[in-house]
Formats: C-alpha cells, structure tokens, sequence
C-alpha cells in the first residue's frame, strides 16, 4: 500500500481471513475491528483488492478435518471428555472469526452500519476463541489436540454470490443451533460440576444472541433491496440447503430476541418435527 493511502475496510478484513496463525488473527482481529470503530478505513470498495477466491481460509494446519461422523464421541465425566467439548466449541468460535471476514470482504455493495457490525462480531468471536483456549489450556490441551469438522466453513462456500443467502443460512441457520443446542450443554457440565466452562459458554450465549440479530437485520436488509418477501425466501434457503438438517427443540427467547418472528419459528418447528 503507498504512503498516505488510506486503507479500505475490505484489504483490511481480507488482512484478517488470510492469516493462517491463530495469534496473529487475533491479533489483526482486535486491530482491525477498533479501526473499522473508528472510522480509520475507507468504505471505497473502488479502491480495494478484488475479494479473494472462496477456498479455505487462513487457518492452522491443525486441527486435522473430517467428517462429523468421524469425531469420536466422549463423555463429559473426564476432563478428557470436557476438553474435547470445548475444543469443538473453540474450532466453531475460530470458523466464525473467518465469516465474520469474509461476510466484510466479499459483499461490497452494503451500507457501512453493516461492516460496522460484523467487524465487532469477529472482535467478540475472537474473544471467546481466547476464553475457550485458556481454558483448554487449564484442561492439559490446545486447540488442534482434537479433529473437527468445516462445515460452517462448507456453507460460506456454498453462499459466496449472496449477502442474501449468506445471512439467511450462516447466522440465522448454523449460527442460530448455537442457541438452542448451548444451553443443554451447559446444563451438562454443571451437572459434572465444571463451573468454569459453563461461565464461558453463558457469556457466549448471551453475546451470540446479536450475532445472530445481526444476521436477521442484514437478511432482511438484503431481502427489501430485492423486492423477496423475507419468510418466503428464507424457507426457500432452508429447503435448497438445509431440508432435513434441522433439528428442535429451539430456544425460542433466544431465537426471538435475535429477530426470529413467530412464523418463521412456528415452520422452524413444523419442518423439524
């Protein structure tokens, strides 16, 4: 970049999701997400790099990646056991720092309030990263000890021509499951007595609640700009992606408080029964 150009919003986010060590994404995270606040970069996608090609993200070379059928299942009465839950649960937060970059630097026709919002939503997935990773630290791990899988990863792939379609299926769908399937582990450690990740997994919760309301605002954003009436695209999505993926039950005090209306989960329901 020449001396005196102002960088744009959209270099400095494919800065982020290019970056293959986990230090060092964190910490162009945290920089990126405080200059994008203060309105250092520029909003000139004219100015800016072409988006890069939608193949994996920088990320380490561990964990190794599989399929979900491969991961070993493991109790949570060892610490064995919890580690393994926090590691899958660190290697979601790790691929949600990715989208959050890639949904900045691929959809370039968007108002600043909408980079504003995922650039704090890649600050705040790096932080649980870094909770999660001490705290598999204290549990004798790191984060690649275990396999994972890339199937959020799959779907920003599968949805890299669309905001539209990439906020109706990464936050709203993938994302969304977080809520409904958190607080049950929580339940579950506490019941084993690992009070230290449930206070982790309750912060997540409660901040992946705007997460998700960010998706939900920006979905129907993008669905008023093209004339889609948003609860029929939205089961339009569902059905050529993710029919018969779904599963209840679903929090629904979370899933309304992140913008979900009452059709959208009375048919969240119907398709998941």
């Amino acid at each position: 970049m020449s001396r005196g150009v102002q960088e744009t919003v959209f270099d400095a986010a494919a800065r982020c999701l290019a970056c293959a060590d986990v230090a060092g994404k964190l910490a162009s995270t945290r920089e990126v997400a405080a200059a994008i606040a203060a309105d250092a970069l520029s909003f000139d996608a004219g100015g800016a790099g072409a988006p890069p090609a939608i193949g994996a993200p920088g990320r380490p070379t561990r964990p190794a990646l599989v399929s979900p059928r491969q991961l070993a299942q493991r109790g949570l009465g060892s610490a064995e056991g919890r580690a393994a839950l926090v590691h899958a649960v660190a290697h979601i937060e790790f691929n949600a720092i990715n989208l959050a970059w890639d949904a900045v630097c691929r959809f370039r026709d968007m108002p600043p309030d909408y980079y504003r919002d995922w650039a704090r939503v890649a600050e705040d997935e790096a932080r649980h990263f870094s909770l999660l990773a001490a705290r598999l630290a204290e549990l004798g791990h790191a984060y690649g000890d275990f396999d994972a899988h890339d199937g959020l990863w799959d779907m920003a792939v599968r949805t890299a021509g669309s905001c539209l379609a990439r906020m109706a299926l990464v936050p709203r769908v993938l994302e969304a499951r977080g809520l409904d399937v958190t607080p049950g582990m929580i339940a579950r450690l506490r019941a084993v007595g690992d009070d230290a990740t449930v206070a982790i997994l309750e912060t997540i919760l409660a901040e992946e609640v705007a997460h998700v309301a960010a998706g939900t605002r920006w979905f129907r954003w993008c669905c008023e700009r093209e004339d889609a009436e948003p609860l029929q695209r939205f089961r339009e999505l569902v059905d050529e992606h993710m029919r018969g993926s779904l599963r209840g039950p679903f929090n629904v005090d979370a899933r309304t408080r992140a913008g979900f209306s009452r059709a959208e989960l009375a048919w969240l329901d119907d398709i998941a029964a």
